[in-house]
């Protein structure tokens, strides 16, 4: 077990950790939440032993190891992706170096009747196990696995990281961390840098993980389904809860109502009796045992309500001015870095108080489609129209990290703050929970969260009728992010955004854009109903197979009622010899893809089987099976698209 006892650390006059005390059990799976700065961090920053507490002890299990991601990255800009993930099995390499020298001793030996030879071939046998069981033949495939789950594809991996973006670096760093498989795995803020896709494909390898894994995160539905156990920090203490979160709101609403009810019930018996006493007093008779009930009132153990933070921003989007009807208008575009193309050849009209989101693995263009928008960015080919009177509000992806950090809080709001707004600005940070001397801080001394708050209020000093927004939610606790989506729901102007958050896009937008080999698809609904669309598109064929099937059997059944055979020949007697030929020819490849069709469905079917039981992602052949089903898959679609040219041959003739 990994355990924190009387942990204490205080900065200033705050004290952050209040002598807590924490147990992670082997194979837990825990969301550590709490609001932006109560501690979570650094929390795990002590576990992870980079940060030492005023008080208190950590200790962890001999020959167990542990590894933590937190937003600050360091790595070599030189390597190449493929190259700097297999730095992950240093420790098999190692091994494989001894097992290849001692091969070559053997090979050289002659003294076969030695001693030390016997504990030569002994320890040589031990290596090779050794090496075996910690998936040294698969290492290169485990890699691969990895890094595609996260989103790179094959070409990615002889790049060298310095082309890629710090999102994409972190995601190095992440596949580097999973496939040193730890036995605490300490995830801060893991999904940050992650799309839809790569969130879903890390909610099931930590759902498979076989040891613990401690979370940070603020998307609430990655913590449903990764974690059985939250730990909340609040105000310096720690509550422990054996739930996921969602269950663990209702618990933690369950037990504050109880407490309130208890501590409600003791005063009402604690007055009742000091009335008691109280009359008790004023009677000489009664003084003694008035003196009792008193000293007996006096042990009671006196029930206290927790201290609870309640506060939260207040955010109110200024009234957007009018716009005219078409606000944005995409012609066309083209955007290559270099040789890379990224868009090509797009076309998107956005009209007034449009809703829309923008959804795609990253690395796809929707940050880049964004910058053109708000003209941070120039497009290759095409052009960008803004409507009549179009004004724009635009939230970075790395928004926060552009403040200054040297400046105040109140020297940053000066600095984006129209004249008539500088009265306003004490009472709009104090809205955004910097208050006092907070307003006095350094930026630089901001937590991540604190830093996107600020960024969100410099964006409420001007009114505009076209918000951008790349990726708001990074770093707010849930709270804020909820205020922040009740403020956007209320916006009366035109929004584009850009997230993976599920859950904050939820209802949010009435327009989907999915970013998606270069070009946009659109769905005319929000993100749940563009992620059941894909779904059902991807059922379509197999549909359109069985309905086929189906017409299929139904003309045999019916050849064989009328003691007719099934022959297209007989039923047209008009077509030309050549025409028969060919058409009898094209019955027969109809009959051979719909053969191979049905079979490449059970094989696909068996290593879904295959895939489906708990820990197959952690078996060392699972690369293997992975590529066998995903080179089955491209052979179904094939099978399709030839069993639809056949067909559609057929009925050309027939």
């Amino acid at each position: 077990m990994l355990t924190a006892t009387n942990i204490f650390v205080q900065y200033g006059d705050r004290v952050l950790l209040d002598h807590v005390n924490v147990i992670i059990k082997n194979k837990d799976k825990v969301g550590l939440v709490g609001r932006n700065g109560a501690g979570k961090s650094t929390l795990l920053k002590i576990l992870a032993r980079e940060i030492s507490p005023m008080a208190g002890d950590i200790t962890q299990p001999s020959q167990t190891t542990l590894a933590f991601l937190h937003q600050e990255i360091e790595i070599e800009q030189h390597r190449t992706v493929i190259d700097e993930t297999m730095l992950a099995f240093s420790a098999l390499q190692e091994l494989n170096a001894q097992i290849d020298k001692m091969n070559e001793e053997i090979a050289t030996r002659t003294d076969y009747e030695s001693t030390s030879y016997f504990d030569l071939l002994e320890k040589f046998s031990t290596l090779n196990e050794q090496y075996a069981y910690l998936g040294g033949d698969s290492a290169e495939g485990d890699a691969v696995k990895v890094l595609q789950g996260l989103g790179f594809k094959q070409g990615d991996f002889s790049r060298k990281i310095k082309e890629f973006s710090g999102g994409w670096q972190m995601r190095v760093v992440l596949a580097k961390m999973l496939l040193k498989k730890p036995d605490y795995l300490l995830l801060d803020e893991p999904t940050n840098h992650l799309d839809i896709e790569s969130i879903i494909w890390l909610e099931k390898f930590i759902q498979n993980y076989q040891s613990a894994a401690i979370i940070i995160s603020h998307d609430q539905q990655f913590l449903d389904n990764c974690t059985k156990r939250t730990i909340e920090i609040e105000l310096g203490r720690v509550q422990d809860y054996n739930a996921g979160y969602s269950k663990y709101l209702i618990l933690r609403k369950d037990r504050r109502e109880k407490q309130v009810a208890s501590f409600e019930n003791q005063q009402k018996a604690i007055a009742q009796k000091e009335r008691t006493i109280s009359r008790f007093m004023a009677k000489a008779t009664k003084t003694k045992m008035a003196q009792s009930m008193q000293k007996q009132l006096d042990k009671v153990e006196r029930i206290e309500i927790e201290p609870e933070d309640v506060g939260a921003m207040n955010i109110l989007f200024p009234p957007a001015p009018r716009s005219g009807q078409i606000v944005v208008d995409v012609k066309n575009v083209v955007k290559n870095y270099g040789d890379l193309e990224v868009l090509k050849d797009i076309s998107l009209t956005i009209e007034r108080e449009d809703r829309v989101s923008f959804v795609g693995q990253n690395g796809q263009g929707k940050t880049t489609l964004a910058k053109i928008i708000v003209d941070q960015l120039s497009s290759t080919q095409g052009r960008i129209d803004l409507g009549h009177n179009v004004t724009i509000g635009y939230y970075a992806q790395n928004q926060a990290e552009t403040l200054g950090g040297s400046r105040t809080l109140l020297e940053t709001m000066e600095d984006h703050s129209p004249p008539e707004m500088r009265t306003k600005l004490r009472s709009i940070l104090g809205a955004f929970l910097f208050s006092g001397e907070d307003q006095e801080k350094k930026v630089s001394v901001l937590s991540g969260g604190e830093r996107a708050r600020l960024a969100l209020a410099c964006l409420l000093l001007n009114p505009f009728n076209l918000l951008v927004l790349d990726e708001p939610t990074n770093h707010l606790d849930i709270l804020s992010k909820e205020v922040l989506k009740n403020a956007l729901m209320k916006y009366d102007g035109t929004l584009i955004i850009v997230s993976h958050d599920r859950s904050f896009l939820t209802d949010l937008t009435s327009r989907t854009v999915e970013f998606r080999d270069k070009k946009l698809y659109e769905y005319l609904g929000d993100i749940n109903y563009f992620l059941k669309k894909r779904e059902l598109d991807n059922l379509r064929q197999v549909e359109m197979h069985k309905t086929a099937a189906k017409g299929n059997d139904g003309n045999k059944k019916n050849g064989k009622k009328s003691g007719k055979t099934n022959n297209s020949n007989a039923a047209k007697p008009s077509l030309s010899k050549e025409d028969q030929a060919k058409l009898k020819e094209l019955e027969k490849a109809v009959k051979n893809a719909e053969r191979k069709i049905s079979n490449l469905e059970n094989e696909i079917k068996d290593f879904e089987t295959k895939m489906a039981v708990d820990g197959f992602y952690n078996d060392p052949k699972s690369a293997e099976v992975l590529e066998k089903y995903n080179s089955k898959k491209q052979e179904l679609d094939m099978a399709f698209a030839k069993w639809e040219e056949v067909v559609e041959a057929q009925g050309s003739i027939g």
